[in-house]
């Protein structure tokens, strides 16, 4: 892989990752309810805001060690037992992130106000989880091509 197009991806990385951090800190202001409220009622006395926001760990967690992966593909180590590892803390991430959006969808569902309603939401978790598995499911797959790899590659080395 060129190095232009690996600068490129992590790039995009860390612009995805201020954008996903800058919408997380400026959307909970726009809610019809926080219209009023101050910056500690907003931040601090919304269980399910704590919820996503420890729930966007994984994400970044995921993120972060993409930008790793790609790393190791810029020093041509991408045939190492780090970018198995790395590829395999995606895949947990995003199993992580399933679950955590699907504790979402059922909390909204189960205990959402009277008035309103949740389907918007929910199309939004389905949607994010099947995302999460695809990425999951790559990552898993990946992961044991990248494994086989890496055995093969150590048994020349030891026959060599």
């Amino acid at each position: 892989m060129k190095k232009s197009s690996i600068i490129f991806l992590q790039v995009v990385i860390v612009l995805v990752g201020i954008g996903v951090l800058s919408f997380m800190l400026w959307e909970p202001h726009l809610e019809g309810r926080n219209a009023h409220a101050t910056l500690f009622e907003i931040y601090f006395k919304d269980p399910f805001l704590a919820y996503a926001y420890i729930a966007s760990i994984p994400f970044f967690v995921a993120l972060y060690q993409a930008f790793t992966l790609l790393g190791y593909i810029w020093q041509n180590k991408v045939f190492s037992l780090n970018s198995v590892k790395t590829l395999r803390t995606i895949k947990y991430c995003a199993l992580a992130l399933v679950a955590f959006i699907v504790g979402a969808a059922l909390y909204i569902r189960i205990f959402h106000a009277d008035g309103d309603d949740p389907a918007g939401f929910i199309a939004l978790c389905i949607v994010t989880t099947f995302f999460s598995i695809v990425i999951a499911t790559a990552a898993g797959v990946f992961e044991k091509l990248l494994q086989s790899a890496v055995e093969i590659k150590s048994e020349n080395d030891l026959t060599v």
